[in-house]
């Protein structure tokens, strides 16, 4: 695939007969401060910059630079090491003269070609070549001396910029979707906030117009009745497992591979719409997650999860789902669970004690109001998602079709 302009074959040349090759020197991120010199660290290649022009340097140092590395603009950077080879082959082009190059980076000066366009190529085609090249084992390691002999192919210095911008472009509209996608799930986290209330609170801070009545304390007994089908026969196959960021997904999808028993009639057989309560918690899950069964018509879950199923004649399902996901039940479980509920990464909660927590809920015609709006937003997200996907399979495409 090219630019209809251009012709001709491209030149097969290796690095160092189109650069030169250097390393930087010395920075720790420990040295990294909040005024001094803008810099750049090898880590970084990894965690902050992700496409493969740099855009804006935010980190600075003060300490003495006399000797230290700057860059040209147009430089390549590779990192000198990192945990894996993949890792390894991470190129980024500095578009900008006079930043400062810590130590581990690999410094590619190109004398005539495009460096942006140099780094989409590294980063694509030539991505499992320098992997090859790289060594060690816990730790990987790859200098200028392995760099040199790699091979790349290159058109004329105007066909290498023209391609360089339309992928530069594309990354910014993808920089743009994935900013839409967070701002969304910002924004609902917000409403999920304000619309949903403490078991101690008689309604949330804010409500839909017409709705004024104080929302009921309930048991969760209430309004769940607990799933104890078990899966006799061995029936379903399918084994869940509760990703928090993802809710109740394929285990073996999950893991890539299968942890649960060899045994599967002594798990509880789920239907799509039931929910479970993991007791396993973390720093973002203090008090566990509850997630509902939605991409699946049923599945099978371990007898560690509290499995439930609602009464639709009390409460809406969806709103129950986007209950879940605010903090508003931690409380519930807080009380009862109290000091010293924790052991070996899960809560000391019982089953019994799980059906008496208290919670906070209005009418169902209220019900079904909040959990009106909440899907349509979740609709919304799904939809960003969805062309943030495309435009990434798109970059993929033309990373495979644009270069040799």
């Amino acid at each position: 695939m090219r630019f209809p302009e251009f012709s001709g074959e491209w030149k097969v040349e290796r690095l160092d007969e189109i650069a030169t090759l250097s390393k930087g020197i010395g920075i720790s991120k420990e040295q990294v401060s909040n005024d001094g010199e803008p810099c750049i660290l090898y880590g970084e290649l990894y965690t902050k910059y992700k496409s493969e022009i740099i855009k804006e340097i935010s980190s600075r140092t003060n300490i003495d630079n006399s000797k230290l590395k700057r860059s040209k603009a147009n430089d390549v950077i590779i990192p000198c090491s990192g945990e894996t080879a993949v890792d390894i082959a991470t190129a980024r082009c500095v578009p900008f003269d006079n930043i400062l190059l810590g130590g581990d980076l690999n410094i590619i000066s190109l004398y005539q070609y495009d460096g942006a366009f140099m780094s989409y190529q590294l980063n694509g085609k030539r991505k499992y070549d320098i992997a090859k090249v790289a060594q060690g084992v816990s730790v990987v390691h790859l200098y200028g001396e392995h760099l040199k002999a790699i091979s790349t192919y290159n058109p004329c210095l105007q066909e290498q910029q023209k391609i360089a911008k339309l992928l530069s472009l594309l990354d910014d509209r993808i920089a743009t979707q994935n900013k839409i996608i967070e701002d969304l799930k910002k924004l609902k986290s917000a409403i999920i906030d304000k619309s949903f209330c403490y078991p101690n609170e008689s309604s949330p801070q804010k409500r839909f117009i017409g709705f004024t009545e104080e929302w009921h304390l309930v048991h969760l007994s209430d309004i769940c009745q607990r799933v104890r089908t078990k899966n006799f026969n061995t029936q379903c196959t399918l084994v869940l497992t509760i990703a928090a960021q993802f809710g109740l997904v394929s285990q073996e999808e999950f893991f890539n591979k299968s942890v649960a028993s060899d045994n599967l009639e002594g798990y509880y057989l789920l239907r799509k719409g039931d929910f479970a309560y993991n007791k396993s918690y973390s720093g973002d899950y203090a008090w566990g997650a509850v997630k509902r069964l939605e991409c699946f018509s049923e599945g099978v879950l371990s007898p560690l999860y509290i499995c439930f199923r609602p009464d639709t004649a009390r409460i809406d399902s969806d709103f129950l789902a986007h209950y879940f996901e605010s903090k508003k039940w931690y409380k519930g479980i807080a009380d009862i669970a109290g000091e010293g509920a924790r052991n070996h990464g899960l809560l000391n909660l019982s089953v019994i004690d799980y059906f008496k927590t208290l919670h906070r809920i209005p009418s169902i015609q209220e019900q079904k109001a909040i959990a009106n709006a909440l899907n349509k937003l979740t609709s919304k997200i799904s939809i960003e998602k969805n062309l943030y996907d495309d435009l990434l399979l798109q970059r993929q495409h033309l990373l495979q079709q644009m270069f040799i």
